[in-house]
């Protein structure tokens, strides 16, 4: 296998890479991952339950040894160097991973100690990043008493308190409310800002949408696709128009219109347009949804609406969500991912 590349612009390099549990008759989690993420970017990687992802962030971390392949993390071999390793990361795990007994203060104070910072440092830092995460007045309190939330945010201080130059996210914004997500999320830009390399797991296409440069999806152990997120929407889907008319009893004969101009398939009857031979997705949000196929096709479905004298409320075009692309990718496989849960003997989240 072909050395790994140790430059000052890869942070995080992947070759080969391969985990199986439970012996010859188990499941493979990996199955041969490549993947490199740039420094001071953030790599989103998505999958469904049983892909792989936790796995791949226990690699990196130092938890779990692979079988095969091969990883570097800030320039160190996973194997050959771990110590040098966890000394360039932090990782924040799907559930809180403090202490509920000592304080909010106590808990980062015994992180930076740990990180051999001297007294003075460590409770500058601590009392840096309470702020900093909105927990200076619980800082005294133990961290047990915490809501959901203020845990999270606690974890994720601990996880940067060595200022970490790769940091690891497995799922980190799992059961959080809109408002705490939102303040993660912001805390991750930050981090990003200043330089940090962050490789994120999840399940939330908004939160891959929202903080990820690029994207690489992983099913059954293996990457399925990578790049930046339009790249991946234009790669399942082409554009469509999405047009709605001021009149939702419009929408029917509005789809009638198109399929007779030839600019629109015939298909099964959709929500919003119950006799309407229509290919392109309507719904109960009173929106028609036709596939683009070019400049010339767009001309010609206003044309045609304007010289039908339908009202239109609202005309736009789009890619395919990140949701529909995940979807595309990766299809439904409830039964992978129960197969890999058996194997490892606990849900793939709770491995962390």
């Amino acid at each position: 296998m072909t050395p790994l590349p140790r430059t000052d612009t890869t942070a995080v390099v992947v070759q080969g890479l391969v985990k199986s549990y439970g012996g010859q008759s188990g499941v493979t989690a990996l199955d041969g991952v490549d993947l490199a993420v740039p420094r001071g970017t953030v790599l989103g990687v998505l999958g469904p339950n049983g892909a792989g992802k936790t796995t791949l962030v226990r690699i990196l971390s130092t938890l779990v040894r692979p079988d095969a392949g091969t990883a570097s993390v800030d320039g160190f071999d996973v194997l050959r160097r771990a110590r040098d390793v966890r000394r360039s990361i932090g990782l924040t795990g799907q559930y809180a991973a403090v202490d509920g007994k000592l304080s909010g203060r106590e808990n980062l104070y015994l992180i930076g100690r740990l990180l051999d910072m001297s007294r003075k440092i460590a409770r500058a830092r601590a009392d840096e990043l309470l702020e900093r995460f909105s927990l200076t007045e619980a800082a005294g309190r133990q961290a047990a008493t915490y809501s959901g939330g203020m845990r999270r945010r606690l974890d994720l201080a601990a996880s940067v308190m060595g200022r970490p130059r790769v940091l690891f996210l497995d799922e980190p914004t799992t059961g959080l409310d809109p408002r705490t997500r939102n303040e993660v999320w912001d805390e991750v830009r930050g981090l990003a800002g200043n330089g940090t390399t962050v490789l994120l797991t999840t399940q939330y296409m908004e939160e891959a949408e929202q903080l990820a440069d690029e994207l690489t999806v992983i099913d059954r152990g293996r990457v399925i696709a990578n790049g930046p997120v339009e790249d991946l929407k234009a790669r399942v889907g082409r554009r469509e128009l999405r047009i709605r008319p001021e009149r939702a009893e419009d929408l029917g004969p509005m789809a009638a219109a198109l399929v007779a101009a030839g600019l629109l398939e015939t298909g099964a009857p959709q929500g919003g347009a119950p006799d309407a031979p229509v290919s392109g997705r309507g719904g109960a949000e009173g929106v028609l949804r036709v596939p683009l196929r070019g400049p010339e096709h767009l001309s010609a479905l206003v044309g045609v609406l304007g010289a039908r004298g339908f009202a239109l409320a609202g005309l736009d075009t789009r890619l395919p969500s990140l949701d529909e692309v995940f979807l595309t990718l990766t299809g439904k496989d409830a039964a992978r991912a129960t197969e890999v849960d058996e194997a490892l003997g606990v849900d793939e989240g709770a491995l962390v």
